[in-house]
């Protein structure tokens, strides 16, 4: 049996410019936090020569093709994996369709375990290219590269792509006591909105690709965000922090008129007025996790008793994808 684990992620600044309709033409600057809520693969040996895979749905069948899950089927096709006599199953803290990067932090979980399982040797920089691969080329997703790369890497990163698609993770050192700072002072509460982030990353892909210049002027706007959350958290500065993120969240709504609901806005608001410096939706909006930078945060922890919003702790995951067994060894 082999089990891997990869790390979700809260997307700081700059989000959106990891895709190859923006950076090919103008590069890719963001900065991202990997966090301990995880996506895990188990790949197991069966005595049946059929292959069973589970996750939200449950498969069994005898050919690759029969295979539904679109990034499982592609990614043992990619390997030339033998996957007869097998049960895959996956499972997650959180739900898809919630902006934390579940779709990046499956594919890098499967392609380790996956290769853990062939006994090939990989690297966290091979795992997040060949997952890349496997969205953006293959299955022509409009997908980025920042959530494959930070579940392989874990940490808080800078990430920059050159218009030549060369990627490049730089760590933030940030000390223990501002980190211990970072987690006080903010919270990630899930919306109660799930949605397919698909829908509002292809819309940006289709005006990016056609050079309309609203978008490409927001897309600008949003990669100077990288450079300067980057920057705050290495100066421990938590309120340009939660400033920054506000002024980056009213930039980010003008992309698309699916970034955000009027329940999420009226919340945003009141937490605002009532002790949140700022923040913004994570990943590309439209419902999912929000994550806030507060001076006082529990009074809209208080606010939130009997809705659908829900808080949820978390800490900063510093290994990034893991195999946690492998009982071959």
């Amino acid at each position: 049996m082999i089990i891997t684990r990869s790390p979700l992620r809260i997307s700081l600044g700059g989000g959106g410019t990891d895709l190859p309709s923006y950076y090919e033409k103008y590069g890719c600057n963001l900065t991202t936090m990997a966090i301990n809520k995880y996506v895990y693969i188990c790949i197991s040996d069966i005595l049946k020569k059929n292959t069973i895979i589970k996750y939200s749905k449950s498969e069994n069948i005898l050919k690759i093709n029969q295979i539904k899950h679109p990034i499982i089927r592609e990614t043992i096709k990619y390997l030339n994996f033998d996957h007869s006599f097998k049960e895959i199953i996956t499972l997650a803290d959180i739900p898809a369709g919630t902006g934390l990067g579940s779709s990046g932090a499956f594919n890098v979980a499967l392609m380790s375990a996956i290769k853990q399982k062939m006994n090939i040797k990989y690297t966290k920089f091979s795992n997040a290219e060949d997952a890349c691969h496997i969205e953006i080329n293959v299955l022509k997703e409009p997908s980025g590269k920042q959530d494959q790369f930070i579940s392989s890497y874990g940490g808080v990163q800078n990430l920059t792509i050159s218009k030549s698609g060369k990627t490049i993770m730089k760590k933030l050192k940030l000390s223990k006591s501002f980190e211990k700072k970072l987690i006080d002072n903010s919270l990630l509460i899930f919306t109660g909105y799930t949605r397919k982030s698909s829908k509002i990353l292809l819309e940006q892909k289709q005006k990016t690709i056609l050079n309309n210049y609203e978008m490409t002027k927001n897309l600008h706007e949003i990669k100077k965000f990288g450079y300067d959350i980057r920057k705050c958290l290495l100066d421990e500065d938590i309120n340009k922090l939660g400033h920054l993120m506000d002024v980056h969240w009213k930039i980010k709504q003008n992309r698309s008129k699916k970034m955000s609901n009027h329940k999420i806005n009226r919340f945003y608001n009141y937490s605002k007025e009532n002790g949140a410096i700022g923040g913004k939706l994570i990943g590309a909006g439209g419902g999912g996790f929000m994550y806030l930078i507060c001076k006082n945060k529990e009074k809209i922890i208080k606010r939130l008793k009997g809705t659908k919003f829900q808080v949820i702790d978390y800490k900063i995951d510093h290994e990034g994808t893991k195999l946690i067994l492998d009982d071959k060894k």
